[in-house]
């Protein structure tokens, strides 16, 4: 069954912000990645997933407007539109209406989750070194790293200010945002995304150990969020995250499969993730489920 080694990355193309006059950096050493997105969207017609990115797309541009000053909510705006597209974001939507759930009850969510991966990505690769120039080539140089690295903090707040404005405060529905703020300050931290950052800095680390926490929780919330907006049981809420950190160490430990032993050693961890993640499906009825199967293989994910 074949795989595309690029789950999700939509990149938008909003218009280039102008250069700060105190903090001028020359954009002559990192250069934009190619938004292989693009090619493959126009070769396929679109389907569930691609309806589902577009929504988030559209979404994401509404929560965040141009304001002032500029100072601010350009490098904002920027480093949030620039980062690449993360699959857990669809995933959560897919989720919620797999149990039975109306997509527009988990768009904050979804929303959410790519800011929380714009915000990690952005502190990630700042211009200070060359390190892994590959990936740091998709951050374009134009604010300095001081600026970059505040900024990163700056989105993580919008994260819940979106999920609080999202409340329809009923009994039901606090209680499902408060459990989802839960689940997304675990995905955003030690336990989650920072944790496996901190453990991919010590030398005995495996990439399938800094994956389950990157990756693997980041996809993991979105399921498991997916289904608490959705209104699903607790068993669907666990096998939702579970399907979902499955999904998510694939895309992890896909990003960098090469040639050699130790990469076909990752190659065979791929395959024995995906054939687990299919098995987790196992039970859940209704029109989506098909499209759930086809997450791993849709190309523009």
């Amino acid at each position: 069954m074949a795989i595309s080694l690029n789950l999700l990355q939509l990149q938008a193309n909003p218009a280039r912000p102008k250069f700060l006059k105190w903090n001028p950096v020359r954009p002559a050493v990192y250069f934009r990645a190619p938004a292989r997105s693009t090619v493959v969207m126009s070769q396929i017609t679109p389907s569930y997933w691609a309806t589902i990115n577009e929504d988030i797309e559209d979404h994401l541009r509404q929560v965040i407007p141009a304001k002032d000053p500029p100072a601010v909510f350009e490098p904002l705006g920027h480093f949030i539109f620039s980062a690449p597209r993360n699959s857990a974001p669809a995933l959560c939507i897919a989720a919620c209406e797999l149990v039975g759930g109306r997509r527009d009850k988990a768009m904050a969510a979804a929303t959410a989750l790519q800011l929380i991966h714009a915000a990690t990505y952005t502190r990630e690769y700042p211009p200070l070194t060359a390190r892994e120039i590959s990936r740091a080539a998709v951050v374009d140089r134009i604010y300095g790293a001081n600026i970059q690295l505040l900024t990163g903090d700056a989105i993580a707040p919008i994260v819940f200010e979106i999920l609080a404005g999202s409340c329809d405060w009923s009994e039901s529905g606090s209680e499902r945002v408060q459990h989802v703020m839960v689940e997304m300050a675990r995905a955003m931290g030690t336990e989650g995304w920072v944790g496996g950052q901190f453990r991919g800095l010590e030398e005995e680390a495996t990439a399938e150990e800094v994956s389950e926490k990157t990756e693997g929780g980041l996809h993991a919330c979105g399921g498991a969020c997916g289904a608490i907006l959705g209104g699903g049981s607790e068993e669907e809420i666990e096998k939702m995250r579970k399907y979902g950190k499955l999904v998510g160490m694939v895309k992890g430990l896909s990003k960098n499969v090469f040639g050699g032993k130790e990469n076909e050693r990752k190659r065979e961890k791929i395959e024995e993730f995906k054939v687990l993640a299919f098995k987790v499906l196992e039970g859940f009825k209704g029109e989506k489920v098909h499209e759930i199967y086809g997450f791993l293989d849709f190309e523009g994910l």
